[in-house]
């Protein structure tokens, strides 16, 4: 007898930067969501697929939940929790090099509120500490509430991520293809783009600056006859202070970031690309929830 179908949906939650991004990319075999050491890099909710010839799982990338400071930290944790409804799985990634916390317990408590779904506990990062300590945090995880299976994981070395997607699966019911079996997630070409180049400002800048950045990238073009992309993207800063920070003397930073940028986007869309980046000031967007969601972010997207 064939075995059946399996298809369904599995959302990852956690504390920002618990390693949900990392793993979704791991899962997927390549680079789909942005990542970072910023808290709140993951700003949009979006969905990964990997399908194979009995299964297709789909990820639902989330927001780390947090203590909100202002209306986009707000939004971003309702998007996240909203994540977790109508899903078959929840994963509560943990990550492995830190003690666990009131954080934590929160999040573990949100998890606990959702009926009716499978729950598993992954402990990430576990290329980051010895055996001895990834055993100690999953028995002071595994505290934190009642779980279907227990998983530990490290995205970086691709260490039991087979373990992972295999864990999830056996929950999945059985139902069709969602999505078509070469797409990878349902980000729209602008969001990706946007997302990229956010990243490499996270990964270039510190203090402030991060938090108070939010990327458009509205005009996107295809040249056939130089298999070219042209694109256009806006980088929105609160202060005038931020912007000067953002570009650099003689513009040499905004450089170095859109030519980091454009390596990844030239890998993702496969031929060259043409990437101009502006920087413009919108004074206190992350307090202004109708641009907070202009921007695509949190729950109203």
């Amino acid at each position: 007898m064939a075995q059946e179908f399996r298809s369904g949906f599995v959302t990852l939650v956690g504390r920002p930067n618990a390693g949900k991004s990392s793993l979704i990319n791991a899962v997927v075999g390549h680079k789909v969501a942005i990542t970072s050491n910023t808290a709140q890099t993951t700003r949009h909710r979006f969905r990964a697929i990997v399908t194979n010839k009995d299964c297709q799982m789909i990820m639902v990338d989330t927001p780390g939940l947090h203590k909100p400071h202002d209306a986009l930290g707000e939004e971003l944790n309702t998007s996240a929790i909203k994540a977790m409804e109508d899903v078959d799985v929840i994963a509560f990634l943990v990550d492995a090099s830190k003690p666990i916390g009131r954080g934590d317990e929160w999040v573990a408590n949100q998890v606990a509120q959702v009926r009716r779904c499978r729950k598993i506990l992954v402990i990430t990062k576990c290329d980051l500490v010895e055996r001895y300590v990834v055993v100690e945090q999953i028995e002071a995880a595994e505290k934190l509430g009642k779980w279907d299976d227990v998983v530990a994981v490290s995205a970086l070395t691709d260490f039991n991520v087979d373990g992972f997607v295999s864990a999830v699966s056996r929950f999945l019911p059985e139902g069709p293809r969602w999505f078509p079996e070469d797409m990878d997630t349902d980000q729209p070409l602008e969001v990706l783009v946007a997302e990229f180049v956010r990243e490499k400002i996270l990964r270039s800048y510190r203090d402030e600056v991060p938090h108070s950045i939010g990327v458009t990238a509205n005009n996107i073009e295809y040249n056939r006859d130089k298999d070219m992309y042209v694109v256009h993207a806006l980088t929105y800063v609160e202060r005038d202070s931020q912007k000067g920070i953002i570009i650099g003397k003689g513009g040499e930073a905004l450089k170095r970031v859109g030519i980091e940028a454009r390596a990844d986007l030239e890998q993702l869309l496969g031929c060259s690309v043409y990437l101009d980046l502006q920087v413009r000031v919108k004074k206190n967007w992350r307090r202004d929830l109708n641009q907070i969601r202009r921007f695509g972010y949190g729950e109203g997207n």
